[in-house]
């Protein structure tokens, strides 16, 4: 069963997200086979984000805390708040799966 991460950003904390974004990236690159879907939350204007979406294809809630745990954002102590929710696949880009 597939689980979703949220992450939510310290306020002010937008500075510490560009000087880790590289390596987070590397990150999600080395993890591919895992990722449903993945992105930041963005400001309306597009320009400031504030946090994360990870639809994660794993198996356990364990699983997905791992990961998360070891994202360098989490690591470079970014998040506010992490919250790990299990995900049921209705529809993903246009396909339903019900």
């Amino acid at each position: 069963m597939p689980y979703l991460v949220e992450t939510y950003d310290k306020p002010g904390h937008h500075d510490l997200r560009l000087q880790v974004r590289d390596e987070h990236l590397r990150f999600l690159a080395a993890n591919a086979e895992l990722l449903l879907a993945c992105g930041a939350k963005l400001s309306d204007d597009g320009e400031t984000a504030s946090g994360g979406i990870y639809l994660l294809d794993v198996d356990t809630r364990e699983e997905a805390e791992a990961l998360i745990a070891q994202d360098p954002f989490t690591r470079a102590d970014l998040f506010d708040r992490v919250v790990v929710s299990r995900w049921r696949k209705a529809y993903l880009a246009g396909q339903n799966y019900l």
